[in-house]
């Protein structure tokens, strides 16, 4: 298998493919990427969703965006709704106030995060995304982060169909496999040298998700409850298995709440999570192998 291996959107991705990539495949998932972060990144200030942070408004999108916005909110409303308003994409506030901004100051501010837009219905209210365009009704931080690698996975996978053999798109923690099987280790979350589990991915995705990565001052990470702006406690670690990588990486967000198993359970995700205090708990008929005894 040939590797290959760049930065973006802040984080490390790979491709594998059995022939190299040539340069029109690989200029063609560098434009996919770029278009996504001009839309979607809360740390540019050109992209679309700074220009409505101070004010709210409504921006015009490409058809590409506009369909990335219609399947987005989507799953965010499902997840919203089963999480009793835990997983919200106006998130970006909080984030910011607790020191996760542009400038990654991991500092927190001296204004409280709070749950500013605490339940679904009010998040629902304020975000809409139709008729080719997105609509704040009022100035606010859209943060994508709970499903939007994993549709930035499924975009590039797709555009790259084409190419014969197994495909992996690895975008750090969220991957999907196309043409083939990878075996994929879930990486305990206290010891990156060890794993609690290994599962095999065939024609599907797999993303993870863990408070100890993207941590920074006393006890913060970057999983946050919608409802107060603070960090989630209870699990610290979560991986969901479905046919594309949005869902998947919905699901791993939303087994860090009450209701999360329930929701990657009917989008028919399987899952596992581990909880801070080392229980962890698997979806019925999970594919993969734990080395842990799940929690009864």
């Amino acid at each position: 298998m040939h590797s290959w291996r760049f930065d973006a959107i802040g984080t490390s991705w790979e491709i594998e493919t059995v022939d190299p990539l040539n340069g029109t495949a690989r200029a063609r998932v560098g434009g996919i990427i770029e278009a996504f972060d001009a839309t979607w990144s809360r740390f540019r200030d050109d992209s679309v969703v700074s220009s409505l942070r101070a004010h709210g408004g409504t921006a015009e999108l490409t058809p590409a965006a506009a369909a990335d916005a219609a399947a987005m909110i989507d799953t965010y409303r499902d997840l919203g709704r089963a999480t009793d308003g835990g997983v919200n994409p106006l998130i970006g506030s909080a984030l910011e106030a607790l020191g996760y901004d542009a400038a990654l100051t991991l500092r927190p501010g001296t204004r409280q995060p709070g749950g500013m837009y605490a339940g679904h219905a009010r998040w629902e209210h304020m975000l809409h995304g139709e008729h080719g365009s997105l609509t704040l009704e009022e100035p606010a931080v859209i943060d994508v982060g709970a499903v939007g690698k994993g549709r930035l996975v499924d975009l590039v996978s797709d555009a790259l169909a084409e190419v014969p053999g197994r495909v992996t798109v690895d975008g750090s923690g969220d991957l999907r496999v196309r043409g083939g099987t990878a075996r994929v280790a879930l990486e305990h979350p206290y010891d990156t040298t060890s794993a609690i589990g290994v599962v095999e991915v065939t024609d599907a995705a797999l993303c993870a998700s863990a408070v100890t990565r993207r941590t920074w001052g006393s006890g913060l990470h970057h999983v946050l409850d919608g409802r107060t702006g603070l960090p989630v406690r209870t699990w610290v670690a979560t991986w969901a298995l479905a046919g594309d990588a949005m869902h998947a990486d919905g699901a791993a967000t939303g087994l860090f709440f009450d209701g999360g198993p329930e929701i990657a359970d009917r989008w028919g995700a399987h899952w596992v999570r581990m909880s801070s205090d080392g229980r962890v708990e698997r979806s019925r008929g999970f594919p993969g192998e734990l080395f842990t005894e799940p929690a009864r």
